[in-house]
């Protein structure tokens, strides 16, 4: 929506050069999501912090204009078309990014459509991450007022990956009040807040029954009972159902606002596609990296033996061509039990302080950019962190593809789609 840019854009211009790298993350967060925002609503929460920063960088002549064309701002400290995943040229409608991550529900909303107006997420790998493929850095801790300030007014549709957390509710009633101290908590009193049109949650497949299901009775009552809110019971779904190679289990958790009058949500139903981790894999070669070392290939064969002895299931496990891999996850055995063969190696010599040599079995680790693919993130997604933040990272997202399909249902209620 355009509105007049002189009541919505304050733009100041300024003699001095400055770079985003100049100012705190939270700044940056300001100054970002005030350029996403550019000549809509929207930006509202963000122009009297604008300045504020711009004075602080003694950037202080204020002027009004009608257009941003030639706003030294944005040629400055944010060329939007430079990021390989900008906000579509005709959005449809607005969502906000709660625990962001590296932008799986943003991409998702974005493929159908939305324009996100506001993100949140704490981790600052993540949010370097975020920024290079968006363009904006996400807010920090959205538990603090000083942040929940900048969401703006009448968004469509909120988005959130929460953390599972118990609530304190032996001998009460499971409402509002006892998820205090949550981040669900801070989830809720965002809808109470902003009362947007529809809510999507996502979360662990244990969610379900954590805390013998009172967690989820909780947040059940909390969003059907205290905020009104149409829920349709959860639906666990299964990324490998929608068209990626991946067995990852999620629960998702839909919502419509009382005034849209709505009582019927149906699920995505699976796709119906073979896939298999052939359609993922990197084409040879692989860096010798991230092959296995004969002695960490000793020792998991070991560990693997030992539990076998104890009729136990743990230990690595490898993912043929035509397989499917085991969810991808940061903590744990996450990539050991997600090794691949992969016999195309030429260069033995290691490449990191490995004990022992490279294993001539052909026996790797996935790569970022494989468990990347498994999560449905397009190949022209930046990776600029490290390969174990890269990891982390990728085993903490969504998987796209099913949000995308969650999110497709979700505006067809809404009449958007």
């Amino acid at each position: 929506m355009n509105v007049n840019s002189k009541k919505y854009n304050k733009v100041l211009s300024y003699p001095a050069p400055i770079q985003l790298k100049d100012m705190s993350l939270h700044e940056q967060a300001i100054v970002t999501h005030y350029l996403h925002n550019k000549n809509t609503p929207e930006a509202a929460p963000f122009i009297d912090a604008v300045q504020k920063i711009l004075c602080k960088y003694k950037i202080e002549t204020p002027v009004d204009t009608d257009t941003l064309q030639e706003n030294p701002l944005q040629t400055s400290l944010f060329i939007e078309h430079n990021v390989p995943f900008p906000t579509p040229p005709s959005p449809r409608f607005t969502f906000i990014d709660l625990f962001a991550g590296i932008g799986g529900f943003r991409i998702a909303m974005q493929n159908l459509g939305g324009r996100c107006v506001f993100s949140s997420e704490w981790d600052k790998d993540a949010q370097k991450t975020y920024k290079a493929n968006f363009g904006d850095v996400p807010f920090g801790d959205i538990t603090t007022e000083e942040v929940k300030q900048f969401i703006p007014d009448n968004f469509d549709i909120l988005c959130a990956g929460f953390p599972c957390q118990a609530f304190s509710i032996a001998g009460k009633r499971g409402g509002f009040e006892d998820t205090r101290g949550t981040l669900f908590f801070d989830v809720a009193e965002i809808i109470r807040r902003k009362q947007p049109k529809a809510i999507l949650l996502e979360n662990v497949k244990g969610l379900v029954n954590h805390d013998k299901g009172k967690t989820l009775a909780t947040i059940l009552n909390v969003l059907r009972n205290d905020l009104g809110y149409f829920v349709p019971d959860p639906k666990v779904l299964n990324a490998k159902d929608f068209g990626v190679p991946q067995n990852r289990e999620r629960v998702f958790i839909v919502g419509f606002h009382p005034d849209l009058n709505i009582s019927e949500f149906d699920y995505p139903k699976p796709l119906g596609i073979k896939v298999s981790f052939k359609d993922v894999k990197e084409t040879p070669p692989v860096p010798t990296k991230y092959y296995l070392s004969t002695q960490y290939l000793s020792t998991l064969k070991k560990h693997k033996e030992r539990h076998a002895r104890k009729g136990n299931g743990f230990g690595y496990e490898i993912i043929s061509d035509d397989g499917i891999a085991n969810a991808v996850v940061c903590g744990g055995m996450g990539r050991e039990r997600n090794l691949v063969y992969d016999p195309d190696i030429t260069d033995f010599t290691p490449q990191t302080n490995i004990k022992g040599e490279v294993n001539r079995e052909g026996i790797r680790k996935m790569t970022p950019r494989e468990w990347a693919r498994l999560q449905g993130f397009p190949d022209a997604f930046r990776i600029p962190v490290s390969d174990s933040a890269a990891y982390k990272q990728f085993g903490n997202s969504v998987a796209i593809p099913v949000v995308q399909a969650v999110g497709k249902e979700i505006l067809k209620v809404l009449k958007y789609a």
